[in-house]
């Protein structure tokens, strides 16, 4: 018997379609959902908690659910779109999202709202995986490079612009935008999908022989993970039976799918898809880059809300002249570099500016504003709009396009699974620090310090020498000790982050050379009778 079928995924292929204008929008607008509503829930959270009356330990859980479910679906949807191809599979799915957006608002029950918030996640995270696959399936090779810049654009995008959506939101139109949102955006996608994607029939030959085990495996595995590394800080990982329990079951059961692909019949999505040098190097480069891009995404809001005590509309200046603006400069200069060089230097070049943002921020002082952060916020947008974008181009490169729908399930789980890993062991990470700095601060301090007793007699010339003003002064000083531990925490976190870029440019000697295709640079100034036989059939 053949093994060919055990080494790969289903073949995939699709329609071209006639209008890719329509499906370019379409994609554009179901990428910006995806990061926008992500980081708005994060950013919008405390008016959420306000607005439901949400203790801490709910508003945790609502966040976790909210979230979870994508990990779920994500990693099955490139094999629906296959089977069932992207209309059935996308067009329902944006109806209900926005019904259940427009919902969600006027709920008062909890049990309700939680389950709203899976549902929707669990819709949410058909949409990127159905961006992945329409690229592929559906447009023509020249749109390729086009559509993944639209994938990649979502990162920095939705990253910054999320504050600037929340702070108007919040000020201006209500907390309840934060969901009606999608009430707008959602049915425009699916209007644009009837109008350009291409009527393709359902892969009755691929349905008949599913590999529903192998998806259940894979998605509950990636969920429990994801669980439990959401919940892992908050309910201090280990010691927790809660979080042991879901990360040893996750493990377990990702275990059990590796084993299912390597004896079913016809697998869904076999390991050998990304066992290949480049691209289990590039999964790697795309960890780093999370965990860099991470370190600056939570220490600059972080430290602006939480030291400084701005509200997120008085953040949003800085996300918009430092990032959403330059970033479709950005992007469509990386689409130019793509189309003439090599994509690893494109990724270097990411990376080092990463590491010089991060370099940057680790001079963080108390006397930082927002503006302060415009050469980092800078430098991290460039990184984020060169590297990420130039990896996946890369990644797609090196897999053969007939295969994409396994690729495509390891992509989403990678970048998944990688932003909730960074989010949840950095800020355990930040936490700690900023204990230590603490301890360190007030280590020498006692009640006969004199340094202390210097700074209580100035306080108490402006609050006075009542005892309600000595505790004033107390209060004041102690503020001003727990401000500069954070201090030094977010500088510590900068670090890191340095860290991280300068790993991932060290990951990047170790990849080949891109190999020719639709993607390489020389792609257009080389006749198609250079193809290799394998992309030749793609077409």
């Amino acid at each position: 018997m053949s093994t060919a079928p055990r080494a790969f995924g289903p073949l995939t292929r699709g329609t071209t379609a006639s209008h890719p204008l329509f499906i370019v929008a379409a994609l554009l607008l179901a990428s910006f959902v995806v990061g926008f509503d992500t980081r708005v829930f994060t950013v919008g959270l405390p008016d959420i908690r306000g607005a439901y009356s949400l203790g801490f330990d709910e508003a945790s859980w609502l966040s976790t659910v909210a979230n979870a479910p994508q990990i779920l679906i994500s990693s099955a949807v490139a094999w629906l779109a296959t089977v069932f191809g992207v209309r059935r599979v996308m067009i329902p799915t944006t109806l209900v999202y926005a019904c259940i957006s427009l919902a969600i608002p006027m709920v008062h029950d909890a049990s309700l709202l939680f389950a709203l918030h899976a549902a929707r996640a669990l819709l949410l995270g058909v949409f990127i995986p159905a961006t992945i696959m329409v690229i592929f399936r559906n447009l023509d090779m020249k749109y390729w490079l086009i559509g993944l810049s639209i994938y990649a654009l979502r990162v920095p995008l939705s990253q910054n612009l999320g504050f600037v959506l929340v702070g108007l939101y919040d000020d201006y139109l209500g907390w309840q935008w934060l969901y009606w949102q999608d009430v707008i955006v959602t049915p425009i996608i699916a209007l644009l999908l009837v109008a350009g994607a291409p009527k393709e029939g359902i892969n009755f030959s691929l349905l008949e022989g599913a590999d529903w085990g192998g998806m259940m495996l894979l998605g509950c595995s990636m969920t429990m993970l994801y669980v439990g590394l959401d919940q892992g800080n908050r309910l201090d990982w280990f010691n927790s039976g809660i979080v042991t329990s879901l990360l040893a079951g996750g493990a377990i059961l990702f275990v059990g799918f590796l084993v299912n692909e390597s004896v079913v019949a016809n697998p869904w999505a076999h390991a050998s898809v990304i066992l290949s040098r480049n691209i289990g190097i590039g999964y790697a480069i795309i960890i780093a880059f999370t965990f860099s891009s991470s370190g600056a995404s939570i220490s600059i809001p972080g430290f602006l809300q939480s030291v400084v005590g701005l509200r997120p509309i008085a953040i949003s200046e800085l996300y918009i002249f430092g990032a959403v603006i330059p970033v479709f400069f950005l992007i469509a200069l990386a689409i130019f570099l793509l189309r003439r060089i090599d994509a690893r230097l494109c990724i270097m070049l990411g990376l080092a500016s990463m590491s010089l943002g991060s370099l940057f921020g680790s001079h963080l002082t108390v006397s930082w504003a927002p503006f302060s952060f415009l050469p980092v916020v800078l430098l991290h947008t460039a990184g984020q709009s060169f590297a990420f974008f130039a990896t996946v181009v890369y990644l797609i490169a090196n897999s053969d396009p007939k295969r994409s729908t396994a690729v495509s399930a390891y992509i989403q789980v990678i970048r998944l699974g990688s932003v909730e890993l960074a989010q949840s062991l950095l800020n355990t990470w930040l936490r700690q620090r900023e204990q230590y700095h603490s301890n360190i601060l007030t280590g020498p301090i006692s009640g006969s310090s004199d340094s202390l007793h210097t700074a209580l007699a100035k306080l108490g010339t402006l609050f006075g020498t009542s005892q309600r003003a000595e505790l004033e002064a107390l209060s004041t000083v102690a503020t001003a000790v727990h401000a500069q531990a954070s201090v030094l925490a977010y500088a510590d976190l900068f670090i890191l982050s340095f860290c991280f870029a300068i790993t991932g440019i060290a990951l990047v000697a170790g990849l080949g050379a891109m190999p020719f295709g639709p993607l390489h640079p020389d792609f257009h100034r080389r006749p198609p009778a250079a193809l290799p036989q394998a992309v030749q059939a793609a077409r």
